[in-house]
């Protein structure tokens, strides 16, 4: 751990402005509602000025635009959330599992690893594939054979890389399995989060950009391309032939229907489905708020009425 460090150093290292007592020292992060004196907390939003008020914090990150909602000692950040998350890092740097092979890693001997490369116990690294320098596998991930990750990659425990998409034909009352020929092309700086599945294409790769932050237990189906810097947060299912474009934010548990289009800076909320291309950067939402049964189901029928009425 870095610390501890006055507003001043940290101001020096992070940039930003400190507002109030430049030598007020702090020794780690933490929330506004679970901060100590040696805490710096930060500051988001008006919904948490109940929180901010009562916060025991020593001082707090927040936007220009909040710089007077608080008497503490400050930093006074663009993007505070951000700046938080650099701090936070400086404060808690983080370690990987050590460098080198795990000795119960099974890698094949045409596959190709980068410099500094770390291999997880149980991890299974299939023929050809390619892996670059920095990337850490952590446990009991599995790449299968012709994929190729990025440098900088963090796949942690349980993902699988490359299985086979979901390719069948029928043919009079039973299932042909079609082969899936393509790979699996990942970036440089992305992360997949626990027991995250991405398929190998069917002919042509899946593609996963730079930088793209997958949570835990997502589905990406075969042919899928997921564009620069996106973000998809956890049980999100997205169907084979999709194409997300880049920068954008997916909610969890949101599905995407298979040969679909989402333009650039598109978000979407948790738990949405898109069942059609989405063509203009904006936040889309698709979800029909919970209340007690009795009340949702007297608001659903009359949907339904209003729909009968209307068709």
């Amino acid at each position: 751990m870095a610390g501890p460090l006055t507003l001043g150093e940290i101001v020096q290292r992070l940039g930003g402005r400190v507002a109030g007592d430049a030598n007020t020292l702090v020794h780690q992060v933490a929330s506004l509602e679970g901060a100590a004196a040696r805490h710096i907390s930060f500051f988001t939003g008006s919904r948490y000025r109940a929180q901010l008020a009562a916060t025991r914090a020593a001082a707090v990150v927040l936007g220009p635009q909040a710089e007077g909602e608080t008497r503490l000692p400050r930093i006074v950040a663009d993007n505070p959330y951000a700046y938080f998350a650099r701090l936070s890092q400086l404060f808690n740097p983080v370690v990987l599992q050590e460098r080198g092979i795990h000795p119960s890693a099974v890698v094949a001997k045409s596959a190709s690893l980068g410099a500094r490369v770390s291999i997880g116990g149980g991890c299974v690294v299939g023929e050809h594939v390619s892996i670059g320098e920095d990337s850490t596998l952590y446990p009991r991930v599995v790449v299968y054979p012709g994929c190729t990750i990025g440098a900088r990659a963090i796949v942690h425990a349980g993902a699988v890389i490359g299985g086979d998409g979901f390719g069948i034909a029928e043919d009079e009352g039973r299932w042909v399995k079609i082969p899936q020929i393509g790979s699996v092309h990942i970036g440089d700086d992305v992360e997949i989060g626990a027991n995250t599945t991405i398929d190998r294409g069917a002919i042509d790769d899946t593609v996963i950009e730079e930088g793209v932050k997958l949570d835990n237990q997502i589905q990406v189906g075969h042919n899928v391309r997921i564009g620069a810097h996106t973000a998809i947060a956890g049980c999100t299912g997205i169907a084979g032939s999709a194409d997300i474009g880049r920068h954008c934010t997916i909610g969890g548990a949101a599905i995407i229907l298979g040969h679909l289009r989402i333009a650039d800076h598109v978000n979407i909320s948790a738990g949405t489905l898109i069942s059609r291309s989405i063509l203009k950067p904006g936040t889309y939402t698709g979800v029909y708020p919970f209340d007690e049964h009795a009340s949702w189901a007297r608001a659903a029928a009359g949907l339904r009425r209003k729909g009968k009425k209307n068709g």
